[in-house]
């Protein structure tokens, strides 16, 4: 990475940071680029150099985490459910204003819908409704079930300041959801 990158990179990291501050200040609609712009130290012009808007930069802080995640999602079947979880759950904690914006603040409206969707895809090649516990069940009703379960466990650890470790929350979650699928 050249230096220009690496300031490219900052900057793109203050304005993403500012952005996620006012948000957990105040609502989306009352903030303005020249907020962004004077949170983050840039000009407002640099923003658009980088972001056609306030809701291209929102859709772009919301595509990274959730491509993050599948990442992460997608390498837990190549390693321990347990260790694969906690890295999901570190990558919460290490991200908290984020993800306590977005879904314990009400940051973005549709951020809790997409988060379910993107986790409804992720466990679909988990459920097996032909035989053993799920036989009979709609794959759909245990998806959604299963999804939106994870998602409110998610959003309780983060609206409680996350009381417990990430390895804790791996191991209990990740037993949970096996009881389930």
């Amino acid at each position: 990475m050249t230096k220009i990158d690496r300031r490219i990179a900052k900057t793109q990291e203050a304005i993403k940071k500012a952005f996620i501050e006012l948000m957990n200040e105040k609502q989306f609609d009352k903030i303005t680029l020249q907020d962004i712009s004077d949170r983050a130290n840039v000009n407002r012009r640099t923003i658009y150099l980088h972001y056609m808007d306030k809701f291209d930069l929102l859709d772009k802080l919301i595509e990274e985490h959730i491509n993050k995640l599948q990442e992460m999602f997608e390498s837990l079947s190549e390693t321990d459910f347990i260790a694969g979880g906690q890295a999901i759950f570190e990558y919460f904690q290490k991200n908290y204003l984020f993800f306590s914006t977005m879904l314990v603040g009400g940051g973005a409206q549709n951020f809790r819908a997409q988060y379910i969707e993107f986790s409804v895809e992720l466990l679909k090649n988990e459920v097996v409704t032909a035989e053993g516990k799920n036989k009979g069940l709609s794959e759909d009703i245990i998806l959604r079930f299963v999804s939106a379960a994870y998602v409110e466990v998610v959003e309780w650890w983060l609206k409680n300041q996350m009381p417990y470790p990430p390895r804790v929350m791996a191991e209990q979650v990740g037993l949970l959801v096996k009881r389930i699928l």
